[in-house]
């Protein structure tokens, strides 16, 4: 076990970083989407759907974008680099 853990060969290498911040990206907005408020990094305050929708709809469409940004750039790094 102890050899394990000293060996830094088994953390994640950037490629799969990304994939992982873009599902987390993804599921973010998925949960935003159904809750019906998000975060507003700008503003440092929850917007609700029913009060400012544009906003609310604005935002939702940010973490859905990078997170699909971040899997392309994965899919690119891993795919592109292969053949």
């Amino acid at each position: 076990m102890a050899r394990f853990l000293s060996d830094p060969s088994w953390l994640p290498s950037p490629p799969c970083m990304s994939f992982i911040g873009g599902m987390f990206l993804l599921s973010l907005g998925v949960i935003y989407t159904y809750t019906g408020k998000v975060w507003a990094r700008y503003r440092n305050c929850w917007v609700h759907r029913a009060d400012e929708p544009k906003r609310y709809w604005s935002e939702v469409v940010v973490y859905y974008l990078l997170g699909l940004g971040l899997i392309g750039l994965f899919l690119y790094e891993v795919h592109a680099f292969s053949s």
